[in-house]
């Protein structure tokens, strides 16, 4: 049987360079399992002032930061190796009803709320398109209006962001998904595109104290890493793809702290265990950061563009420097089945 040198790092104890470089893991939490409120018809205001502070564009006050540096090193690995060096199951795999991956593992998902599980959220990013895959969702015959760089840094500015998949909401004569929306904190984004939002979770992370949330996530994830049981236990990942409108009818006021729970959102979710993504990997570069837990909402949603800029202008106001997370990052291909893992399960969160 394959170990995890991320259960190699727990079990040891001892957190040395060398024993570290073999382990890794991204982490989502379920932190607020409570059912969001209702979207409200205008958005509160951003800006509220009490006083001489200003709680929107304030920060906690400067002070270290217990979890800098703390993300784990590990280089991504050819996917096909020796049958001694397999590589662990990958993300973001198809999460269809009723699919399974044909790699055999022997490891089990978090199939509770993570919060359940000591696991807070230590970070939120999103991605250009969906990186998963849930046919009738998301998937190859979704669309949207053409993504454009406008608006992103040089650094991202000259090269390309590769897209995921879309939803199928989009409508080009429906005034919601085409009317421009002026974005105040969030970076290069646009009505009508599909996005994947990612919460990392761990139980390592600095939950409860003004360094939880951190860029990059992996500090966050690995802040506290004696905490870390194994990873697929101790590290998860929620999911969300949304359609961004410009319709306040579709306002959520806490995007920031993990996935909507409310109505349709999260009450059909696919669990499975696979690692970290990004375009850095595809179907021949595999990350090591694995094996993880992954739930993923298999619905797409509409939620308004203010929604996010509200998620924007909280992460702004974290004590850590968020600003690497405040715009879509690249979609990873589509996972092949040959790296997939088959304890895809299922989990439905609505209690009524």
């Amino acid at each position: 049987m394959n170990i995890s040198p991320f259960a190699l790092v727990a079990f040891c104890g001892c957190v040395t360079v060398a024993s570290v470089i073999s382990v890794i893991t991204l982490a989502l939490k379920e932190g607020d399992s409570k059912t969001v409120t209702a979207p409200a018809q205008e958005p509160p205001t951003i800006i509220v002032n009490t006083g001489n502070i200003n709680y929107a564009s304030g920060k906690p006050p400067a002070g270290p930061n217990p979890c800098d540096g703390k993300k784990v090193d590990l280089e991504n690995v050819q996917c096909v190796t020796d049958a001694i060096n397999k590589v662990l199951p990958q993300a973001g795999a198809n999460v269809t009803k009723g699919y399974k991956g044909d790699m055999e593992v022997d490891v089990e998902p978090v199939k509770t709320p993570y919060w359940q599980n000591s696991m807070c959220p230590v970070n939120v990013h999103w991605h250009l398109g969906a990186e998963h895959y849930s046919l009738g969702e998301y998937d190859e015959t979704g669309t949207g209006p053409k993504f454009t760089t406008a608006g992103l840094d040089r650094k991202l500015a000259v090269v390309d962001v590769r897209g995921g998949f879309q939803c199928k909401f989009y409508d080009e004569n429906d005034i919601k998904f085409n009317k421009p929306y002026v974005w105040e904190h969030c970076i290069g984004m646009e009505v009508g595109e599909t996005y994947e939002v990612h919460w990392p979770h761990s139980a390592a992370g600095a939950c409860g104290t003004v360094d939880q949330y951190q860029t990059p996530f992996y500090d966050g994830v690995f802040c506290n890493i004696d905490k870390i049981v194994s990873t697929h236990g101790s590290i998860g990942v929620q999911a969300q793809v949304f359609t961004i409108v410009n319709d306040e009818a579709y306002y959520y006021p806490d995007l920031m702290r993990g996935m909507i729970v409310d109505g349709d959102f999260g009450a059909d979710m696919a669990i499975y265990t696979g690692s970290t993504t990004g375009t850095s990997r595809n179907n021949e570069i595999c990350s090591q950061y694995a094996p993880i837990t992954w739930q993923v909402d298999r619905k797409c949603h509409l939620v308004s563009a203010s929604t996010f800029d509200k998620m924007c202008a909280d992460m702004k106001a974290q004590r850590d420097d968020m600003s690497d997370d405040l715009y879509a990052h690249g979609s990873r291909e589509l996972v092949d089945d040959a790296y997939v893992a088959d304890n895809q399960a299922n989990r439905y969160l609505r209690k009524d």
